[in-house]
């Protein structure tokens, strides 16, 4: 049976090594998110095969954005900028958008922007206008528990409370 399998083997041509049209590679394409985290191998040597659940996005400092460009604006040869890329395991359209950005001649744009709702931004005015009523809300709260209590006093001792509609037009 081996000799069977070994005779096959060594009888294939390469016409039979061929995919035939219907058939796809079973490989990720170069442009699709990658869920293998590249680290750097362990002590054995051998790089860590852990499959992370959720890619994390990757994000550049504005040095490394300078140097990248700074190296690919230096290559002058074909194939420099392509190797560059390889090597740093970027895409060409890391370098389009890059160069626009330093183009808007803003070193703010290529900074790392913050995903998610902007913090409002309030007047220092309202803060304190809060606090204040907040404080006069407790202190309105403290009178009219004093006043209720002296409303009760008043009935226990049968002392007649004036009118306070009278009070109010004096």
């Amino acid at each position: 049976m081996i000799n069977d399998l070994a005779r096959d083997v060594q009888g294939t041509t390469m016409e039979g090594l061929e995919r035939s049209g219907d058939e796809r590679s079973e490989a990720p394409r170069s442009g699709g998110a990658s869920m293998v985290e590249r680290r750097s191998p362990g002590p054995d040597g051998v790089p860590d095969p852990e499959v992370v659940a959720r890619p994390k996005r990757r994000q550049f400092t504005i040095e490394y954005k300078l140097r990248v460009l700074k190296e690919a604006d230096a290559g002058k040869e074909p194939g420099a900028i392509g190797a560059l890329l390889r090597r740093e395991g970027l895409y060409s359209s890391h370098l389009v958008l890059w160069r626009r950005q330093r183009e808007q001649a803003a070193s703010t744009q290529l900074k790392s922007r913050k995903r998610g709702p902007k913090a409002k931004v309030q007047d220092p005015r309202i803060k304190q206008l809060e606090r204040d009523k907040a404080r006069l809300e407790r202190r309105l709260k403290r009178a009219e528990t004093i006043i209720e209590i002296q409303k009760k006093v008043h009935e226990l001792l049968g002392i007649p409370l004036r009118n306070l509609d009278t009070d109010e037009i004096d």
